[in-house]
């Protein structure tokens, strides 16, 4: 399963998130796979070692696929959660309060942005972890 965490922004204006993964519910060959999720556009981003990003809000919906680093991720209520290599972010706390992250390890950040279309939460892959 790939890894995946959604963060939002709730009614209160602050960010919240929950863990889960990345819907794979059929395929070929053996192998699983996603349905598919109407997007914009893709770019690449790294940020070297050490780095950090103060309070913001995410700029659109996107996925970001982590491909090297490891971060923390909070929200302004003092929540974390950690994203490393191979984890997938659906970021949608495109407004209020927002959330920080900073780098963990000595391992500059690399990622893709993946910019969703208008209208695509309908079909994200996301299952999100059942809680006990």
């Amino acid at each position: 399963m790939i890894r995946c965490v959604r963060i939002w922004t709730g009614d209160d204006d602050n960010s919240y998130f929950e863990e889960g993964v990345i819907d794979l519910p059929h395929g070929e060959r053996g192998d699983v796979l996603s349905g598919t999720t109407d997007v914009v556009s893709i770019s690449f981003r790294e940020t070297q070692a050490g780095g950090t990003y103060a309070w913001h809000a995410a700029p659109t919906r996107q996925f970001v696929i982590t491909l090297r680093g490891t971060l923390d991720f909070q929200t302004r209520a003092g929540a974390h959660f950690t994203i490393r290599p191979g984890d997938i972010l659906i970021a949608e706390d495109t407004a209020g309060s927002g959330h920080s992250w900073r780098l963990v390890d000595d391992e500059p950040w690399c990622r893709a942005y993946v910019i969703l279309a208008p209208g695509a939460e309908a079909r994200l892959p996301f299952v999100p972890n059942k809680t006990a």
